[in-house]
């Protein structure tokens, strides 16, 4: 009997931003051990997206250093002034023509599993839907797999919510997916919610008592 091989599915990993509601680099906080892009990177590769590229604001940065050594493809975002968006293009820009899709995943949703990437390009290659969603218990989280003709959607000028946008927009088309993994939901934009998702990393990083 012969296997089918996977398909080419890449990710996308934005990592350019200032992180100004958190004070210091998202991409490098310690998630008990492991940094939030060591957590993103991993998670991603081992549920089958190759490659990853990681969007960075300096090549020669500490980001782009973890990245490398995550097994990651550093790119470097000009102008992030623009937002997130501006990453997601850098990373369209790198993808190879073979490539079917690519996940798009913000760097401070570190608390995913690999199980949820893998059942979501099984998904993906059963029907091949322009947008996989995952769910948990009702609700959408992140990562996100879009079928690679949607580049030209997130190309547009005027997104009002970045990718959001294009993911509204297509919603109808989507297909949703539960997973049992509660780390789908889990945003860390703020130093409170990093305090309440990893107490110990974070006592250890601001000294708190």
């Amino acid at each position: 009997m012969t296997v089918d091989p996977p398909l080419p599915v890449a990710a996308i990993i934005p990592a350019s931003g200032r992180s100004s509601r958190m004070g210091t680099a998202k991409a490098l906080l310690d998630a008990d051990g492991r940094s939030f892009l060591d957590r993103v990177a991993g998670a991603l590769g081992a549920g089958g997206c190759a490659p990853i590229y990681v969007v960075v604001e300096d090549l020669r940065g500490p980001v782009a250093a973890v990245a490398r050594t995550a097994g990651c493809f550093p790119l470097e975002n000009p102008d992030p002034s623009e937002g997130p968006i501006s990453s997601v293009r850098c990373g369209l820009q790198a993808l190879e023509p073979h490539v079917e899709a690519f996940m798009l995943c913000p760097v401070d949703h570190p608390r995913f599993q690999a199980g949820t990437v893998a059942a979501m390009l099984a998904a993906f290659a059963a029907s091949r839907p322009p947008l996989v969603l995952p769910m948990f218990r009702g609700e959408r989280g992140h990562p996100t797999l879009f079928r690679r003709d949607l580049s030209v959607d997130l190309q547009e000028e005027g997104l009002a919510e970045g990718a959001r946008t294009v993911v509204l927009r297509h919603l109808a088309n989507a297909l949703e997916v539960a997973v049992d993994d509660p780390g789908i939901l889990a945003d860390i934009d703020t130093l409170s919610e990093y305090r309440k998702y990893y107490p110990r990393s974070y006592r250890k990083r601001f000294h708190a008592r």
